[in-house]
């Protein structure tokens, strides 16, 4: 949670960020930092998989080493798959047991051919070696809620029964335990296979929870939502919402230009906070028959359970820039990675909404790795994720913020004239004894010496890590062989530190003891 004053041009220049430790707001689900991985461009083929690799960067399985450091670093507790639009015709059965029987088939989504040589096991194998969580999308396109109850039970089953055995057949004794499944993928969209209108999608959604949880009550399910802020979502959360766990939305955003490139997370934002509203609204209802005069009008809970945000498919994406029918590779300069940085900031703030998130993707499709036959690029995009991961934790802690704001031209264009954007974006977490705020400065010229309030460290230095910065350009990208943005590490002596200077264009994050 952050408050902000907002500062005249003369004001602003000097800026105030107020905290206290003891001040927690909501306790941060780590699920944020998930993955995303789909059979589409070379995420799978070429990134996770890459069995032809001539330079030994694969492991006996096919799997590139490097891909598997990089999501170890990063410390991704959970994956989506296999889809994204790609699960709209996928038959799951057409990528179990081996694979020179395997059949090869043709792909709607992104008009291709699918070799089905990766599927579901060696999922859930190369999950476990990079020691995240499997959350598998059902196929609710072409798929049937059989296809879903066979994929659960193979998944999952510990029984003597048809499926699980299967599953024993192909080498894995164990049930996988896959906890999370999602109800389908955007099939409000009309570039889906399967296209439904939401009163049919929520008939089919409650059957198919209904049906899933019987056979594995420990599941979570995930529904699927739009962008947060759309009559499809009022609408299946109210019919849906005692029968699922999470509620998924999606939103990109993409601008050539910096302060409308940045000012699209903010349209994220308000869609977690309008959709946190529609998940309460579906938890009501109007009660008019004791009280017909509207004198008096009250709302009663239908159920104390309350289904959190999945903000599964989030990222910089510009269509334009990279076309997702041709592999969606694109690369990142300091501009996105300061979107990025502000997206995180916005995970944290809103961390009592938020049971997961998954960036999409997690390898070369609009992603912050990037793999050549001769090795892995880590994008500007990598640096704040990986701070974010690796130290934002605990529990999220109240923030004020005296700053100016931008008042330009914002994509989207609503987003102008309905929240204000501030030159410093601000989150913090209280993690064990460890205080961490992250601050972006967006401003294209100015730096800010800022007054910090509330900074107090109990012992020893303040860690600083950045991001950018004064010596840097907004354009600036990484490249094969020249990773010139990342992070740079410093320390401050921790007694009466009153005051830092947040350099133009930067993504920093301070810590230290409390």
């Amino acid at each position: 949670m952050t408050t902000l004053t907002v500062l005249s041009d003369e004001e602003a220049k000097s800026p105030l960020i107020s905290l206290n430790p003891t001040h927690t707001v909501a306790d941060i689900d780590p699920l944020i930092y998930g993955g995303f991985t789909e059979h589409m461009g070379r995420c799978i083929y070429g990134g996770i998989y890459d069995p032809d690799n001539k330079n030994g960067l694969i492991t006996e399985q096919g799997y590139r080493k490097d891909v598997i450091d990089s999501i170890l670093e990063l410390k991704v507790p959970v994956i989506r798959y296999p889809g994204g639009n790609f699960v709209a015709t996928y038959r799951w059965q057409d990528g179990i047991g081996p694979r020179d029987q395997r059949p090869k088939r043709p792909e709607l989504a992104w008009l291709g051919v699918e070799s089905n040589q990766f599927g579901t096991d060696e999922f859930i194998e190369w999950c476990r070696i990079v020691k995240t969580e499997p959350y598998i999308c059902l196929n609710m396109g072409t798929g049937t809620l059989e296809d879903a109850l066979a994929w659960l039970e193979y998944c999952n089953g510990d029984r003597d029964t048809h499926y699980a055995n299967l599953r024993r057949k192909n080498g894995h004794e164990e049930p996988y335990k896959v906890k999370y499944w999602a109800l389908g993928n955007e099939i409000w969209g009309p570039w889906q296979v399967e296209q439904a209108t939401k009163e049919d999608y929520a008939k089919k959604a409650i059957q198919w929870a209904k049906a899933l949880k019987l056979l594995d009550p420990s599941i979570q399910l995930i529904l699927c939502g739009r962008d947060g802020v759309s009559d499809w979502d009022r609408y299946v959360l109210q019919q849906c919402s005692r029968y699922i766990d999470m509620h998924s939305i999606h939103f990109y955003h993409g601008d050539a230009k910096h302060y409308p490139n940045i000012s699209g997370p903010y349209a994220a934002e308000r869609a977690i906070q309008i959709t946190s509203s529609l998940i309460d609204l579906a938890r009501c209802e109007l009660d008019l028959t004791e009280f017909p005069d509207f004198s008096r009008i009250t709302t009663a809970p239908k159920t104390a359970h309350r289904p959190k945000i999945c903000f599964d498919e989030w990222n910089v994406w510009d269509p334009i820039r990279a076309p997702g029918d041709k592999g969606a590779e694109e690369l990142y300069n300091l501009s996105d990675a300061l979107a990025v940085a502000i997206w995180l900031n916005i995970f944290i703030r809103n961390a009592r909404d938020l049971g997961m998130a998954t960036i999409a993707q997690s390898v070369n499709v609009i992603s912050p790795l990037m793999t050549s036959p001769t090795g892995i690029t880590r994008q500007t995009t990598y640096w704040p994720l990986l701070l974010f991961s690796r130290y934002m934790h605990g529990k999220t802690v109240a923030v004020h913020v005296r700053a100016g704001v931008y008042t330009g031209e914002t994509n989207p264009k609503w987003i102008q004239s309905t929240v204000d954007i501030p030159k410093l974006d601000v989150s913090a977490a209280l993690d064990g004894e460890w205080l961490n705020v992250a601050v972006v400065n967006v401003d294209e010229e100015h730096s800010y010496e800022t007054e910090l309030f509330g900074v107090a460290p109990a012992s020893g230095d303040i860690q600083v890590f950045k991001v950018g910065g004064e010596k840097f350009n907004l354009k600036d990208v990484n490249k094969e062989g020249q990773e010139t943005v990342s992070i740079v590490e410093s320390t401050l002596k921790g007694e009466n530190v009153k005051k830092f200077v947040f350099e133009r264009h930067s993504f920093t994050l301070l810590r230290w003891k409390v």
